[in-house]
């Protein structure tokens, strides 16, 4: 179980302060991509949202190395 309430970031472990620098970094992209599967679910074809799933991708990506970039410097 998780805590519900949380004093500060320090307090978060390094993977909880990466899933939430990502899920609000990226979640327009994440968004689209729910919603094109969310679409087309009953119709499942290879690379249906392969758009939307590469734009999220990228988005991951450059969300990763942010955040690596931020704790470098900031250590």
């Amino acid at each position: 179980m998780y805590p519900t309430s949380v004093k500060s970031n320090s307090a978060l472990t390094p993977l909880r302060r990466f899933a939430t620098h990502t899920t609000t970094t990226c979640s327009a992209q994440a968004s689209a991509y729910g919603k094109c599967i969310l679409a087309t679910y009953m119709d499942v074809r290879k690379d249906a949202c392969k758009e939307e799933f590469e734009k999220f991708g990228v988005c991951m990506r450059e969300a990763v190395c942010m955040q690596l970039v931020r704790s470098i410097f900031h250590s």
